[in-house]
């Protein structure tokens, strides 16, 4: 099923000064699903909206839809720009890829084969983002070990070498096909990391950061050797990782509606690709950090959230 969704109205040209700009009809599709994901899409909207001045036609999508019937829908509906937020709202996008203006936003993963046609803005944090706060927070470390699916993060990595040249570190990385693969290449790489120099990164890679098996290994390993375990999702910090990264809905929708602004005025220049999430908060373990004798009060400093709570 589809439906239109949070009240929103199409946003044609001279509905304001920024969907004036835009120029063109603009939705943004995403799946129908409840909490807490009904509010991060509500939220991303909202900015979405902020930035072009004006509301946008929203429509949730039902896991069970038909993209195919969806599609048609949206044609009928005579829009020239589409934003598709998640799996569901990707999948919409995929099938109109050709026909409208197309990007795609908040997705965790995905392969770069699935980008070739329109930009994708993941949730996966930007490499930089995350090794400059680990510069700042230990400024001993030297060296970043990360293990990855190459079919999946393979242009995360790509990022990260050139982000950890740029922070004067060296960037260890190792591929694994297999969940298995990974949990050998992790038990490798800390049996022989040298706390004093050497971080882990945990990147959101289901084949390599297995919740149930992986992340235990590496988090409990990690505090014994006194080895500062980073991550780019936000729920191992309050499992024990030291710092992550996690969006900011708003700003995301807010990058998302001037990427479709540039995407309406020069549909055949935008590049498609996959894009890292730089529109991000930052969340602590301040009992990881003193643990590795960082300084907690300096240390959170910055942070927007922080674990434990009490």
């Amino acid at each position: 099923m589809l439906r239109q969704a949070f009240g929103g109205a199409v946003a044609m040209a001279g509905a304001g000064a920024g969907a004036a700009e835009l120029g063109r009809s603009l939705a943004v599709v995403y799946p129908e699903l409840g909490e807490p994901f009904r509010q991060v899409f509500a939220t991303i909207i909202e900015g979405i909206e902020d930035k072009l001045g004006g509301a946008v036609t929203s429509l949730a999508v039902a896991n069970s839809a038909d993209p195919a019937r969806v599609a048609e829908d949206i044609r009928r509906r005579d829009l020239q720009v589409l934003i598709g937020l998640g799996r569901g709202g990707m999948r919409i996008a995929t099938a109109l890829a050709g026909e409208l203006a197309v990007l795609v936003g908040c997705v965790v993963s995905v392969q770069e084969s699935e980008a070739r046609s329109f930009p994708v803005h993941t949730l996966a944090p930007d490499p930089g983002l995350l090794l400059a706060r680990l510069k700042r927070l230990r400024p001993s470390t030297r060296r970043v070990h990360v293990v990855y699916d190459p079919k999946l993060n393979a242009w995360l990595v790509k990022l990260a070498r050139e982000a950890a040249r740029i922070e004067g570190l060296e960037l260890l990385a190792q591929e694994a096909a297999d969940p298995s693969g990974a949990l050998r290449a992790y038990s490798q790489l800390l049996a022989a990391a040298d706390p004093a120099r050497d971080a882990v990164w945990l990147p959101q890679d289901p084949t390599t950061v297995d919740d149930n098996a992986v992340l235990p290994l590496v988090l409990r390993e990690g505090w014994n050797r006194n080895i500062a375990v980073f991550s780019s999702h936000v729920a191992h910090v309050r499992r024990g990782a030291l710092f992550s990264l996690y969006p900011d809905n708003r700003e995301l929708g807010r990058t998302l509606a001037t990427a479709a602004q540039r995407l309406a005025a020069a549909p055949k220049t935008t590049a498609a690709g996959v894009l890292p999430l730089r529109q991000a908060l930052a969340a602590i373990n301040i009992r990881t950090a003193a643990h590795l004798g960082l300084d907690v009060a300096a240390a959170q400093s910055g942070f927007d959230l922080v674990y434990p709570s009490n």
